[in-house]
């Protein structure tokens, strides 16, 4: 399956590469659909306190540096699962600030917002995916069961091992104080 998981990725990535490329080439275009949504998250950006930064141009060319980053994390197969959750994060103020159909008068325009935000709600599922795939072995939790359940039955066979020495022992002293001298 290595083969389909890489196609896969591949695919799946290019998407995020090309717009990630005209996010930080031309973040004016995107700057004034972006507003809405950075003037919310603007607020939680300033509360969590630091050097970060809350102008909506540079949370676009911030968006697009996380998509061509994760993107071609994702391609390469390095870090999949991270950069499938990157991505993740990142299309979604990509989508509800992209798409709004909700606000559109307009039937056709509408019509067009909300394919394209069915279609960014189909890659978050594909993104998803990606980030929940082991790659065909098994999940850490699995693993730490596992290892668990091991280690229990490697205690009990010991503790059952030192009963049976015990046994033999205190028979062999009993036998030892049995004979003569």
């Amino acid at each position: 399956m290595k083969p389909v998981r890489s196609l896969a990725r591949a695919l799946l990535s290019g998407i995020f590469l090309a717009s990630g490329v005209q996010q930080l080439r031309n973040p004016a275009q995107f700057t004034a659909q972006a507003k809405p949504v950075t003037d919310r998250i603007t607020p939680l950006l300033e509360q969590a306190g630091g050097a970060l930064p809350s102008d909506a141009e540079t949370l676009v060319r911030a968006n697009g540096a996380a998509q061509v980053a994760g993107g071609l994390m994702l391609a390469t197969g390095h870090f999949t699962r991270p950069a499938a959750l990157l991505l993740a994060g990142s299309l979604v103020p990509t989508t509800l600030a992209g798409h709004p159909f909700w606000t559109d008068e307009d039937p056709a325009t509408r019509k067009n917002h909300q394919v394209h935000f069915l279609k960014n709600l189909g890659l978050l599922g594909g993104l998803l995916l990606a980030a929940a795939d082991t790659q065909g072995r098994p999940s850490l939790r699995w693993r730490a069961g596992h290892r668990i359940g091991h280690s229990r039955r490697s205690v009990q066979r010991a503790v059952r091992t030192a009963r049976r020495e015990t046994r033999l022992a205190v028979r062999t002293a009993a036998a030892a104080r049995r004979l003569p001298g």
